[in-house]
Formats: structure tokens, sequence, C-alpha cells
């Protein structure tokens, strides 16, 4: 009997376990249309049609698994292909052609894009200058910052995925800093959505991530204010038949004198590797 109802308590807990076994990346199947390839960046920009249960129709840009898989694709081709999901990116992992879009679903795509992984403000050059208020409603400019390290993304609060990621990478990397090096960096999230994008829902936004704002500054604007920095750093802004935004994820690490020093494309950048970059940087600035 006991040998018994140990191999019925055996054979549950190996039911039970199977779920946390198969965790792992959700596949979703997604279609849109090529706007831009840059391999050496292992990113994608695609306008892509509506992903069910994942994110809506829009133009921006992935990490790409291999990028083998970018092989001879070109701008302008219609492409289905494999995404997946681990909560922290979202990741190509097989694309299959469908041939040249017509000659209006290019147009249509180029324009709904607002932008490109080549139009983004390059690395070595003076970051463009700009000054919002921040979600105290104070004024905040980057050159106030000038003197220290800056960390500079764009998001909006009603992101369906892309922001909240972003942003819980940089909160990572806030946590993760030394001492030493935190008392010299400034973490600035710009906002793409000004029309919605208040101080207050910037506040509450930054709140619910778990952001500590003692050194980051969430920046509203009016409408023209935030479309001269978004055209300035070329990341493009369009509004989405939803209200959604269309644009290049990407970051900015900005040196104490104002220079962009690097960037990083897409979501797959591990918090240590970041924080890592931003404490040299640091060291530079005080060597």
């Amino acid at each position: 009997m006991m040998g018994r109802l140990a191999r019925i308590l055996f054979a549950a807990c190996l039911l039970l376990a199977a779920p946390a076994c198969e965790r792992g990346p959700r596949l979703y199947d997604a279609e849109g249309t090529v706007t831009e390839v840059r391999a050496d960046l292992r990113q994608l920009m695609i306008d892509h049609e509506d992903i069910p249960g994942l994110m809506p129709a829009m133009t921006m840009n992935f990490d790409v698994a291999d990028p083998a898989l970018l092989e001879g694709l070109a701008a302008g081709e219609h492409i289905h292909f494999k995404l997946a999901h681990d909560g922290d990116s979202y990741r190509i992992v097989e694309i299959s052609r469908r041939g040249v879009a017509g000659s209006a679903g290019v147009a249509g795509a180029a324009g709904r894009s607002g932008g490109g992984l080549s139009a983004v403000a390059p690395e070595a050059e003076p970051a463009p200058p700009f000054e919002l208020v921040d979600q105290d409603g104070a004024p905040r400019s980057l050159a106030s910052l000038r003197g220290k390290v800056v960390l500079l993304d764009f998001i909006y609060t009603q992101c369906p995925g892309p922001c909240p990621i972003l942003t819980g990478t940089h909160v990572r990397v806030q946590k993760v800093l030394p001492e030493a090096a935190r008392e010299r960096v400034w973490f600035v999230s710009v906002t793409l959505d000004p029309e919605r994008d208040t101080p207050e829902a910037l506040r509450s936004y930054a709140k619910a991530r778990g952001a500590q704002l003692d050194n980051w500054s969430f920046l509203a604007g009016s409408k023209p204010q935030i479309e001269e920095v978004l055209a300035r750093y070329g990341v493009g802004k369009m509004p989405g038949e939803g209200g959604e935004i269309q644009h290049v994820v990407v970051s900015f690490l900005i040196d104490a004198e104002g220079r962009i020093a690097k960037r990083y494309f897409g979501l797959e950048h591990h918090a240590d590797d970041l924080a890592r970059d931003v404490a040299a940087l640091v060291e530079d600035g005080v060597g």
C-alpha cells in the first residue's frame, strides 16, 4: 500500500513539475513588410500586422537570433516570422519570405515608420540638446546634466511591451551600479506620447516599475517639443490606429561631456553589461 502511494505521489510530482520543465520563450507567428535590414546590429525593422495576444500592428525594430536569417533580405519584402517572447525580449527566430510587397504597401510602410535604424543619432557626436519637464513638472535639460554620465531612452506609458521591458532593464542597471558611480550617473526617459503622458502619468509609470527618482528623470513636453527631440535623435514617432507609437527601440549612453558614447539597439542587453559600460565611462571621466 505504501509503495503504491509513493508511486502515485511521485507521478503527481512529475505532472506538477512538467510545466516548469517546459518553460521557455513563447513563440508567436507574425506577418509584416521589411522596412530596414541591419545585420551588423542584428536588427530588423518591420511594419508588422497585429500579433494576437502580444502587440498591435506597428513598425518597430526586433532583435534577430542569428544574423544569417537576414542574408539576402531587403526592404520591401513581405515576410512571415516567428517571434520568441520570454518576458524580457522579442527575438526573431525564423523568417519565411512571401515576396515583394506592392509599391503602395512599401510606400505606406515607409511613411508609417517615421524613421529608421540608419537615422538614429550617431556615436561620437554631441548628443542633441533638449529642455523638457520632469515627473514633478520641473524643467530638465540635457545641458543641466553636463558632468554626469547619462543613460537615455524613449518610452511611453501605454506601450504594450517593449517600453516596460526597457525600463525594467534600466531599473536593474540603477540597482547594481556601485554607489560611487551612481552619484555621477543620471537616467533619462523621454516620452514618445506627449498627448497622453503628463508628468503625473510618467511618475505613476516610474513608481510602478521600481525606478528610483533621485537620479532618474521621466520627461514630458508639448507635442512640438517632443517631436523635435525625437527627430534630432532619429528614433521616429508616428501614432498607430489604436494610439500605439511606432519607433526605433534604442538607448543612448552619453558621456560627461555630452557626447554619445554608445548606442544599444533592441532589448537584448543584460543589465550587468550595461552597468559595466556606465561605470567604465564614469571612471574615464574621473580619470
